[in-house]
């Protein structure tokens, strides 16, 4: 997930992606959480949490997240960062920077985003579960991995918050 921007745009987590959250064994988050009790909340309820800071987070986030994250998942290597530049170029940007990576999960534009850069990195936005903007729904995605691969890239789509 990223963009979350709770309690400033986005009032809440939507029902079905706690329900994800609860059961997933990594949860990625690529910033813009705003508030700092949704870091909180979802330190509690995920089992692993790998998350960055966004542009607009505060200090109380940028103490305790960091820019960039890496992890090894299953033999995938990911990063993690929130801005990654207009779309344009994106994806040879993107490769020149993580080398090392298999896969990059950024935000910020709040627009789903699936492409792979030559040379093989995977480039995932997941879009935002609160703040859908110009989006014609609200966004998040889910994926597994297994054996150094990437697999079951899923994107989700709740058409509107209830309350």
């Amino acid at each position: 997930m990223s963009d979350t921007h709770v309690p400033a745009r986005g009032r809440r987590v939507p029902d079905a992606l706690w329900r994800e959250v609860e059961s997933a064994d990594v949860v990625v988050h690529a910033g813009d959480w705003v508030g700092v009790e949704l870091l909180d909340e979802l330190q509690a309820r995920a089992r692993r949490l790998v998350g960055v800071v966004g542009n607009n987070d505060g200090p109380d986030l940028r103490a305790r997240l960091p820019e960039v994250a890496t992890a090894e998942l299953d033999g995938v290597r990911l990063a993690v960062v929130h801005e990654t530049g207009p779309a344009a170029g994106r994806e040879r940007r993107c490769a020149a920077r993580f080398p090392d990576a298999d896969v990059l999960v950024f935000g910020h534009s709040h627009i789903p985003w699936d492409t792979v850069a030559p040379g093989g990195l995977r480039l995932l936005n997941p879009g935002s579960p609160t703040d859908r903007r110009r989006q014609p729904t609200h966004t998040w995605m889910t994926a597994r991995t297994a054996a150094g691969r990437l697999d079951d890239v899923v994107l989700h789509h709740l058409e509107r918050l209830r309350s």
